[in-house]
């Protein structure tokens, strides 16, 4: 190896050292560390955080990348690596070191505050919290803008920045002009669905056996990961062979259920990225969009499917005999694929889901751009919420209060959401050309499908963006299209065909 890289891959894999020490107090943060940790935790994670800054924005690491241009023989990873190297020291660069310790600190407190704001249903126990993170990333964003560049554009390209405002723009222009009018058909038109047998007394016991027999039954390897509990279900990873993933238990057991497959999702993720990858600054995700499409791609695509549960439906019953043990597969498929406008991003149908993402773009535009104050969200969300999906929230945590997000940071992050489900409706359709999906879930082969995904988008980190992904996982460029003709297909046969 060339001795320059290896001295740069040094640098990195000191940083990334750092990196995952914050990210592993992050997880214990969320699910195990005491109630009383998070102050003294928070100023752990601020040191850190310096160390980090010191080492990606040092003189030893900015003189490497400059000789490693100079070489000519460089390799495909290599090249890689240097841009991911190059771009992040460019971020980190423009921000003042006080200020990037300041605000990782605050976010390593902001989830703690989130958490009890949402317990007393009260935004303005975190309002003034999410205020300050608002001023921090505006003033980092202006920091990392090209010149005529808005702030929300810079927000967005941290999580895809193949998608810009531009972009979203035509995106949720097209989802909206053809999904609000179907929804309307579909509740209008359609027969009737009864799902009232997902809540009642789930026990905690059961729906944890059930959500690590679903994990594995994915093919979520639990010699690599680990499985817990948090307010809200979300997936670290410290590399290919330590991958957490957590869920929630409450009284619908399709909440759990499928929180799991869909953190799973990531996980598998995660864990299929190349040996020769993780623990560098490649060892990662291509983009948050392209890591929603799997998770989305699990959790719908494939686990909203009759195929799916076929095998494995009898299982679920011995865990609720009480409950489920009178209903039907066919009466269990309909039920966790009910249309049905809610408050709650996580337990929403695939029909209303990208609505929900749709009013959190807007917001998170309107909060970047100044043209909405923190203390008038609430508010604006409830009239959003009315507008698109025919509902309001009775309170904060049923309302603006209901993410961990916007706590940890992660402005310009939700829109990955709604183009994770898009890229994997068209993942699907493309697979479909190739393998009998359905038959493969009936003889309960999800290796076959994990490999096609391992072998065309996980192995490959970050070496290579969402686009080109979709463009080698589907032979196609990407279009809004198979993720429109995905849910008609699939809603007018269940609501509208006799």
């Amino acid at each position: 190896m060339n001795r320059k890289i290896h001295q740069l891959e040094e640098i990195l894999d000191r940083a990334g050292a750092i990196y995952a020490a914050q990210n592993l107090f992050q997880w214990d943060n969320e699910t195990l560390a005491p109630k009383e940790a998070g102050e003294n935790t928070g100023k752990t994670v601020g040191i850190l955080a310096g160390m980090y800054y010191e080492i990606m924005t040092g003189e030893d690491l900015g003189k490497l990348i400059e000789e490693c241009r100079q070489q000519t023989d460089l390799d495909w990873i290599c090249l890689c690596t240097l841009k991911e190297a190059e771009k992040e020291r460019r971020l980190i660069s423009s921000i003042p070191r006080k200020d990037y310790e300041e605000y990782t600190k605050l976010i390593s407190q902001a989830g703690r505050i989130w958490g009890e704001a949402k317990s007393k249903k009260d935004f303005s126990v975190f309002a003034p919290v999410l205020e300050t993170i608002l001023d921090y990333k505006i003033k980092m964003a202006r920091l990392n803008a090209k010149k005529g560049q808005e702030p929300y554009d810079v927000l967005l390209a941290e999580f895809d920045d193949s998608f810009l405002q531009k972009e979203l723009d035509e995106f949720f222009y097209t989802v909206k002009k053809e999904l609000v009018p179907f929804l309307r058909e579909i509740r209008e038109k359609g027969r009737k669905i009864d799902n009232r047998f997902l809540q009642g007394d789930y026990s905690e016991e059961g729906q944890e056996k059930l959500a690590r027999f679903l994990a594995e039954y994915i093919g979520f390897d639990f010699d690599k990961g680990v499985l817990a509990v948090s307010p809200h279900p979300f997936t670290t990873s410290l590399h290919n062979k330590d991958v957490r993933i957590t869920t929630h238990y409450d009284n619908r057991v399709d909440h759990s259920a499928f929180s799991v497959i869909h953190e799973g999702g990531h996980g598998l993720y995660e864990m299929g990225i190349d040996d020769k990858l993780t623990q560098t600054i490649l060892g990662q995700g291509a983009s948050m969009a392209m890591h929603e499409s799997q998770s989305r791609f699990m959790e719908n695509c494939i686990g909203r499917s009759k195929a799916f549960w076929k095998p494995i439906y009898g299982k679920v019953q011995e865990i609720f005999p009480k409950e489920l043990g009178n209903i039907s597969l066919d009466q269990f498929i309909e039920g966790i694929n009910k249309v049905e406008p809610g408050l709650i991003r996580i337990n929403a149908d695939e029909l209303t889901y990208s609505l929900h993402i749709l009013v959190r773009y807007e917001l998170e535009k309107d909060l970047i751009g100044g043209k909405l104050s923190v203390k008038d969200l609430e508010q604006a969300w409830a009239d959003k919420y009315k507008a698109y999906l025919g509902v309001e929230p009775k309170d904060a945590a049923e309302g603006v209060l209901q993410d961990i997000h916007w706590s940890q940071g992660s402005l310009g992050y939700f829109p990955s959401y709604a183009l994770g489900s898009a890229f994997a409706a068209q993942i699907y359709w493309a697979m479909r050309e190739k393998m009998d999906i359905d038959r493969l879930l009936e003889k309960g082969d999800l290796k076959t499908i994990r490999e096609y995904l391992r072998e065309n988008i996980h192995s490959y980190g970050k070496t290579k963006d969402s686009l080109s992904l979709m463009r080698q996982a589907t032979g196609r460029e990407f279009s809004p299209d198979f993720y429109i003709k995905y849910l008609k297909e699939k809603y007018s046969q269940l609501y509208l065909e006799s």
